[in-house]
């Protein structure tokens, strides 16, 4: 597995704020961008960045066999949240990135089948509960997992969608449980100190229920990180459910009030996740 340069290590939320004022001045240039409704799409990245020299974020690609309120499947937030989380990840903390011969940011998509998955050290995915593996898909996954990679699955709600993806992980991983991350995991202060975990709707939730953190369509529930972990506390498998992270860095320039209410955190969370991920 690839690693990456850590540099600066600030502990504020101020300093996580300032960083991201590039992203306020610039959508106050261009104006913000209302409402939220609609799916933004472009071709699929293929294969892996040419030069794979830093962090590279890395999409699973799984199909659908349920379909919830909001969700999209694997593609949910795609390609935005991993772009605008590769432009802000050097922004806070200096690290290296990898990148297309185009110049492009190095994020790619995979499935667990691919041989690619292999160079991928940080596999993300959302809408997790929508996942159905294949036997194939399964193998792939576990063999992925046990041999040093690492899934972050996000943006599922609601006990039917935990069943689903319990269910399925199960599968992959039957010797292992899932258990929920304390506070006082060293994750929560790899870089920020988050003393809990954010809720983060869509912006369609949030904008149709008038500022709501819980997610429209689903009995509520409070967030949870939770986390398969090795016998030598390995993160193999972190999960955010009752949130939407990704959309926070997918959203950051869509509305003002959305990015100030929940942009500076789902970045903390993800800062967080990869520094902890990738030096472990």
């Amino acid at each position: 597995m690839n690693a990456f340069v850590m540099r600066a290590r600030p502990r504020t939320w101020l300093l996580l704020a300032a960083g991201l004022l590039v992203a306020t001045s610039l959508a106050a240039q261009t104006g913000w961008r209302r409402g939220g409704e609609g799916r933004y799409t472009e071709p699929l990245r293929r294969g892996l960045p040419e030069r794979r020299d830093g962090f590279m974020f890395c999409r699973l690609q799984y199909d659908s066999g349920w379909r919830f309120p909001s969700g999209y499947g694997w593609s949910t937030d795609y390609p935005r949240a991993d772009r605008n989380f590769m432009i802000r990840l050097p922004q806070i903390t200096r690290t290296r990135m990898s990148h297309w011969a185009d110049g492009e940011l190095g994020h790619a998509v995979v499935r667990a089948t691919d041989p690619d998955r292999f160079s991928c050290p940080f596999l993300f995915t959302s809408d997790i509960g929508s996942a159905r593996f294949s036997g194939a898909e399964t193998e792939g996954l576990r063999e992925y997992l046990l041999r040093g990679g690492f899934l972050w699955v996000d943006d599922f709600w609601g006990e039917d969608a935990w069943a689903l993806w319990e269910q399925q992980i199960g599968r992959v991983l039957p010797e292992y449980e899932i258990r929920d991350l304390p506070l006082d995991h060293p994750l929560f202060a790899a870089y920020y100190a988050l003393r809990e975990v954010p809720q983060i709707p869509s912006i369609q939730s949030w904008s149709r229920t008038g500022g709501a953190t819980q997610e429209s369509g689903f009995e509520p529930g409070d967030p949870h990180m939770r986390a398969i972990i090795d016998e030598r506390g390995r993160i193999l498998v972190l999960i955010t459910h009752n949130t939407d992270i990704a959309d926070g860095w997918e959203r950051e320039q869509d509305n003002e009030d959305f990015f100030f209410a929940f942009t500076a955190s789902a970045y903390g969370v993800g800062v967080n996740v990869a520094l902890h991920v990738m030096s472990h």
